[in-house]
């Protein structure tokens, strides 16, 4: 069968916004891409699907499953078809993205320092005494620059009209980027004279831009200072991405136990004795730095780091503290603080939120359980939620207990459509629903975003968690002029 057939059979649901048709006809960023595919039967797809699976395995592009009891590594899915972005579309999500870490980024130095925007009451003090990743041990830190989120990935998702909403801030130590560029790479082993023929904006330029980031911030002006990548180690999920990107930026890839501190500066042993280290990209989470300040058990951390980076002899990225800007609560405010901070008005909305700690709020998502979500504030990758149109009765009154036991923990939104693109599942062309994860890096010179991301897509028919934990898979986004 020629694709040209199955694309005639690309079943679309009602009421959902499709990135590649309106129903009636193409959208004109996908045309150049479908005339490519009608040059491709459908053995020639399976083919080039299997070497993509090929390609992710022999690079052990793999990712780990804690709920799964199967087997701990899984390949990351990866769907052959790219999604399409407009080069004006993505104008409107790299100013909305830049606009919202300006503002974050604001309030993070604000609320370890004046707190005026409490003083102010745009935010309770409640609310932020509540948030369990409020870090007291880095209020009055001075941050390099001022800048606490250096790299963000945050969560986009299009709506039944085609409109962008901001879905979270992951500001702590985002994940996925790998994927983004392992994404292409394999595009253009696959699909080579596609990517040239529709001028694709590239993305490959990511490593680099980083270490330039991590270079700048290092305390003293060295001209040659020394950045390390801090890994949990081999078992944490997302280890692919850690060595992968320390190769990339041909820095040192380190565990706890290869650093310490002496005379609050920050060491890396090596075969020739002690090389002290200005710049660490941890990817090890806030509770696990230091322990002795935070968890004292904790082997993943270095001893008297913490007193380090307080007297401002390493620069620590992303900055202490961060959660609280990212718990899904504080998100109802972001908004708020665009206008506070900026006096702007946001350019990418949120998702209507209901904060559960408010008893109407509380009232109206148990009265429309069947039109909504309820996340918890402080989980991530899909754990944690309960979607109100797919959840049994035994699962949402669970749930309705849990939330008047603790409403602070909780929030409620309306389930949004996700919009849909098409995908090359068992021989067919098929709607699935997609997000899209920007990554945005900020340094003293400005922030800036490569064009596209991460598309994370939900492979299960009518599916609305992308996930990877949850049976999510990916795909190459492109941006195109």
């Amino acid at each position: 069968m020629s694709s040209e057939q199955l694309l005639k059979e690309y079943l679309l649901s009602p009421g959902i916004w499709d990135e590649m048709t309106d129903g009636r006809s193409v959208r004109e960023q996908y045309g150049k891409m479908i005339e490519a595919l009608k040059h491709f039967d459908v053995a020639a797809l399976q083919l080039k699907d299997r070497l993509a699976g090929e390609l992710f395995m022999n690079q052990g592009i793999t990712f780990t499953v804690y709920s799964d009891n199967a087997g701990i590594e899984r390949i990351f899915p990866f769907d052959i078809i790219p999604r399409i972005i407009t080069a004006k579309e993505w104008e409107h999500v790299e100013k909305g993205i830049q606009q919202r870490l300006k503002a974050l980024n604001l309030f993070l130095k604000d609320i370890y320092s004046e707190q005026q925007i409490i003083k102010d009451k745009i935010v309770s003090a409640d609310l932020i005494a509540s948030c369990p990743h409020y870090t007291r041990e880095a209020f009055g830190i001075k941050v390099p620059y001022d800048i606490y989120v250096h790299i963000s990935g945050i969560d986009l998702i299009r709506g039944d009209d085609g409109t962008f909403y901001i879905l979270e801030d992951n500001l702590r130590t985002p994940s996925g980027v790998s994927y983004m560029l392992e994404n292409r790479e394999v595009t253009k082993r696959i699909f080579p004279e596609m990517l040239a023929s529709n001028k694709v904006r590239m993305v490959n330029n990511y490593p680099l831009l980083l270490h330039q980031i991590l270079l700048s911030l290092a305390p003293q002006q060295l001209s040659n200072p020394t950045v390390v990548l801090l890994t949990p180690g081999v078992f944490n999920s997302a280890y692919y991405e850690h060595t992968f990107l320390a190769r990339q930026m041909g820095v040192a890839l380190v565990e706890g136990r290869d650093l310490v501190v002496d005379n609050h500066k920050v060491y890396m042993k090596t075969t020739n004795g002690l090389q002290q280290v200005h710049v660490i990209y941890r990817r090890v989470d806030d509770d696990f730095l230091d322990p002795l300040v935070f968890k004292h058990d904790s082997a993943l951390g270095v001893p008297g780091l913490v007193g380090a980076y307080r007297k401002g002899n390493i620069a620590i990225v992303n900055a202490m503290g961060n959660g609280v800007a990212d718990d899904k609560a504080v998100y109802n405010y972001v908004p708020a603080m665009i206008r506070y901070y900026l006096n702007e008005e946001p350019l990418l909305p949120n998702v209507p939120t209901y904060e559960m700690s408010d008893k109407e709020a509380r009232e109206h998502v148990f009265k429309n359980i069947g039109k909504m979500v309820i996340k918890r504030t402080n989980q991530s990758g899909g754990y944690g939620m309960l979607m109100g149109n797919t959840a049994s009765e035994k699962e949402i009154d669970e749930f309705k207990i849990a939330v008047e036991e603790d409403p602070r923990s909780f929030i409620g939104q309306p389930i949004i459509k996700l919009s849909t693109v098409p995908c090359f599942l068992n021989g067919k062309f098929v709607a699935r629903h997609v997000d899209l994860r920007p990554y945005a890096l900020c340094g003293p010179n400005g922030i800036e975003i490569v064009p596209g991301g991460l598309t994370r897509v939900a492979l299960k028919e009518g599916s609305l968690v992308v996930n990877s934990s949850q049976g999510g898979g990916s795909k190459d986004t492109w941006v195109v002029d």
